[in-house]
């Protein structure tokens, strides 16, 4: 993309809390990048594997090979539109929605962030949670608001094989009330990406997924980027330094 095409999309998400980029990594690119997923190891405690949904946590971790093709000058341009002053990647997961799937997702926001120790001094985060000896936490709100998720889809997404749902600008409000997240979804959008596109999002944005009802797969990288930096003793889980 243009720098000003670039420009407008992150003008975009920032009034929208999400922007689609319809190119960002060519069928040649998709192609590897599935290549190499589909070679990985498919065992472990960050695997997960059912019937409706296979994914992998800790995902540049447990598929090291992946992240030389996904460090393309395409993401850094776009990283650099994003982040001005530089970011540092804090997650990354795989997620795979088989055709017919019956997982659905409720809607949400993604208020937690993992990290590498509970500190339960630090003012403003909180509360923590400790699952399969991974930790996470809920961050003030401004480390959210400095967070942005690019989902880049393998696969052609729409409405019927799980594309997300999301409420324009319900980022601006800070963390919804669980009790009142259905008063907001009045005005819900979906969000159809291309092979080799990305959904760019905002954590605090309210999104949601439908079950599949069609034949056709949902193969998603899902990485989150921040500006932002813990405190001194705290550090991002998956932390790579862009």
């Amino acid at each position: 993309m243009t720098a000003p095409a670039t420009s407008a999309l992150a003008h975009q998400l920032a009034a929208d809390g999400h922007a689609t980029l319809p190119t960002l990594y060519t069928t040649a690119e998709v192609a590897a990048l599935l290549a190499c997923l589909e070679a990985a190891p498919a065992a472990g405690p960050n695997f997960r594997r059912s019937q409706d949904v296979f994914a992998i946590r800790n995902l540049l971790g447990e598929v090291p090979a992946l992240w030389p093709l996904l460090d393309t000058p395409a993401l850094r341009s776009l990283l650099g539109t994003l982040f001005p002053a530089g970011c540092h990647l804090t997650k990354a997961i795989y997620f795979d929605k088989p055709a017919g799937s019956n997982w659905l997702v409720a809607w949400h926001q993604d208020l937690m962030v993992n990290v590498d120790r509970r500190a339960d001094d630090l003012p403003g985060f909180g509360p923590w949670t400790a699952k399969a000896g991974w930790v996470a936490v809920q961050p003030p709100v401004e480390v959210l608001e400095n967070t942005v998720t690019i989902r880049l889809h393998l696969d052609d997404c729409d409405a019927t094989n799980g594309a997300l749902k999301v409420v324009p600008g319900s980022h601006l409000g800070g963390v919804v009330p669980a009790e009142t997240i259905a008063a907001h979804t009045a005005t819900a959008t979906v969000c159809a990406v291309p092979a080799g596109g990305a959904m760019l999002m905002k954590p605090l944005v309210l999104h949601a997924s439908n079950r599949s009802t069609s034949d056709r797969p949902r193969r998603v990288v899902h990485l989150e980027f921040s500006a932002a930096e813990l405190p001194a003793g705290l550090a991002w889980r998956e932390r790579r330094d862009i």
